[in-house]
């Protein structure tokens, strides 16, 4: 059993220090709309794992490479997307509201952004389809209860540290408004970089972890 939670605990430390898309996107809401709305985007990976953990584990092996390749081609179209967006923020800055509007309701929209971006990332496919999926399916054959266990451990730790990052994100709002701007260069370029990388992963068929 320990060595289940050890291990889902370290990949769990890796996959939340592992800066990608989410976290981009993450970083991009919690500094424009605050925490609040950053944690629903932690969230997200709760609502669009599940199926994607149930669908490898039944076609693992099974999966043609075109598949793959069309999801991560898919995906880094909607980061770039994403990324046009934040461009356009660093061009025709505004410094974020301390306080949302209570009548104006982000919440959905936040958690769409989230599930999108997490549901068309091909890594969770590879994740668990690949090392992930086999360490479950060893901790499923003892029991089921080795198997929760390994994945608590694991999402305990992912987003853990996401929320951390949420916290974190959320301090700095007060800071100078040329910070904010840097950052949001700094963010639009690292969603360039990896929708671009997303879409050559794609056409190429090379998924290295």
């Amino acid at each position: 059993m320990l060595n289940f939670v050890t291990q889902g605990i370290g990949f769990g430390f890796a996959a939340g220090t592992s800066f990608g898309a989410l976290h981009s996107l993450l970083m991009s809401v919690t500094l424009q709309q605050g925490w609040r709305q950053g944690l629903l985007i932690v969230l997200s990976p709760l609502l669009t794992d599940a199926p994607i953990i149930v669908l490898m584990l039944l076609i693992r092996e099974r999966l043609p490479a075109t598949v793959n390749q069309g999801i991560a081609i898919v995906g880094g179209i909607i980061v770039l997307w994403f990324a046009f967006l934040m461009w356009r923020q660093f061009w025709y800055y505004i410094p974020p509201k301390m306080e949302i509007d209570p009548q104006v309701n982000l919440s959905r929209e936040t958690l769409l952004k989230g599930i999108l971006v997490n549901f068309f990332n091909p890594a969770p496919y590879i994740f668990w389809g690949t090392f992930m999926g086999t360490l479950l399916l060893n901790a499923l054959s003892l029991s089921v209860w080795h198997g929760a266990m390994f994945i608590i451990s694991f999402y305990g730790t992912f987003l853990g540290i996401m929320a951390l990052f949420v916290l974190f994100f959320d301090r700095i709002r007060g800071f100078d408004a040329r910070v904010l701007r840097g950052l949001t260069l700094i963010n639009a370029l690292v969603m360039s970089i990896l929708g671009i990388g997303l879409i050559l992963q794609g056409i190429s068929g090379n998924f290295g972890l």
